[in-house]
């Protein structure tokens, strides 16, 4: 049985993941899903760095505004909405494309993942959220860090759930979820081309300080005051980053400069985790985006790799 066709893009926060999908889409007649574990949010549209409806450029996107920001995402929800949504797209014969960063969604859903066979323990997970609620988040995150610091890696202390799942596995199975996650992932459930955005540390660093600038230009500030003064909190959406830094600042815990200079490095140390997520856990082919000018041959040599991949004709 031929296993269907598949493009992934991914790479950290900034690298310019929009512009370069939106040029694949065009060459190789593809939709794109979302592979962003945040971009599902409605009214979450500045600082999750949702594409406009201007920047799509025709091009179908799936997985965007699906959810309300007080209701909750699994990345077993994700795995299953994202393979019936590749199926819908090659049944109208178009090429899905996943385009994102969230490392742990994608993989889920390109491995043969049983996430119902988790096991689950519900008077741990409730002894656990109340350790969080007494000694604070990053305490647990850190017992994280000692019992499996491969998942403590791509887990921020501010996603209580995931780490408390985390930790609900190692306790329940003797095995910490990176060990369980290993022994599913044998190989790809598609025929898959997997495309990497990269660039100069240093470059990057400094695009994503500016990003946070025109998000704040852009009113992020008023985006997120919206849900602060409508209740929302303690939330999955709320533990964004761009949201959790600006709630600190409207709790008074921090000035609006300390929660921007906030915001921009847990961005880069989003991007670093990212990049570390990706090289060690999945088979990509890796292009440096680092000169703005060679962007458009990026985009050739990208194309090139893909059509090779997936023996398609590019039209570029």
């Amino acid at each position: 049985m031929n296993k269907q066709k598949l493009i992934v893009l991914i790479g950290p926060t900034a690298v310019g993941k929009t512009q370069t999908s939106i040029e694949l889409a065009k060459a190789f007649q593809a939709e794109i899903i979302s592979g962003d574990s945040m971009q599902i949010y409605k009214g979450m549209d500045i600082g999750t760095a949702k594409i406009t409806e201007e920047e799509m450029n025709g091009i179908p996107h799936h997985l965007i505004d699906i959810k309300n920001a007080d209701e909750s995402f699994s990345v077993a929800e994700f795995q299953r909405m994202v393979r019936e949504k590749i199926s819908d797209i090659h049944s109208r014969g178009k090429l899905p494309m996943i385009v994102g960063g969230t490392g742990l969604y994608i993989q889920s859903v390109l491995f043969d993942y049983h996430f119902t066979e988790t096991p689950g323990d519900e008077k741990y997970r409730k002894e656990l959220e109340r350790q969080v609620e007494e000694y604070g988040k990053e305490r647990l995150h850190a017992k994280l860090v000692k019992i499996d610091p491969d998942a403590a890696k791509s887990i921020h202390p501010n996603n209580i759930r995931r780490v408390i799942r985390a930790l609900e596995i190692f306790h329940c199975t003797g095995k910490t979820m990176s060990e369980y996650q290993k022994e599913q992932q044998h190989e790809l459930l598609y025929d898959t081309a997997i495309v990497g955005l990269t660039m100069d540390r240093d470059r990057l660093y400094e695009r994503i300080n500016y990003r946070v600038e025109l998000m704040m230009r852009a009113g992020l500030l008023e985006e997120v005051k919206r849900f602060y003064d409508s209740g929302l909190r303690d939330v999955q959406s709320i533990q964004a980053i761009g949201y959790k830094e600006l709630y600190d600042y409207f709790d008074g815990k921090v000035t609006e400069q300390e929660a921007v200079e906030n915001l921009m490095q847990n961005s880069r140390r989003y991007a670093k985790r990212q990049l570390t997520w990706f090289r060690n856990k999945m088979d990509v082919k890796w292009f440096d985006v680092t000169g703005e000018a060679g962007q458009s041959k990026i985009i050739q040599d990208i194309s090139n790799f893909i059509a090779g991949k997936l023996q398609l004709k590019s039209n570029m």
